[in-house]
This record gives C-alpha cells, sequence and structure tokens, in this order.
C-alpha cells in the first residue's frame, strides 16, 4: 500500500511539474490557477496506470 502511494504521488509530481513548465515557457498561455493542480493530479493517475503500477 506504501508503494502505491509513493508512486502515485512521484506521478502526481512528474505531471505538476510538465505542467508548470508548460506555463513558464509560455507554450501553455491560460493560466491555470487551482485547475493545474486537479489537471496534475487527472494525469498523474493516468501517467501512474501506464507506467507506475508497472514497476
Amino acid at each position: 500500500m506504501k508503494n502505491i502511494v509513493w508512486n502515485y504521488l512521484s506521478s502526481f509530481g512528474i505531471m505538476f511539474a510538465i505542467l508548470s513548465w508548460l506555463q513558464e515557457s509560455e507554450l501553455y498561455f491560460t493560466d491555470y490557477g487551482y485547475k493545474k493542480g486537479l489537471l496534475a493530479a487527472i494525469l498523474g493517475f493516468a501517467l501512474y496506470k501506464i507506467i507506475g503500477s508497472k514497476v
């Protein structure tokens, strides 16, 4: 259980960093606000399902 939570939190952090990078590099022009965290949680879950569950 501890490993699952750690992998999901890592996936969330990776997606949050990618979204922050996109926002700072002005590749994506919308100001996310609180939606960046929600989007990172959703995309982090998808990343966990694709990669994290196989580790």
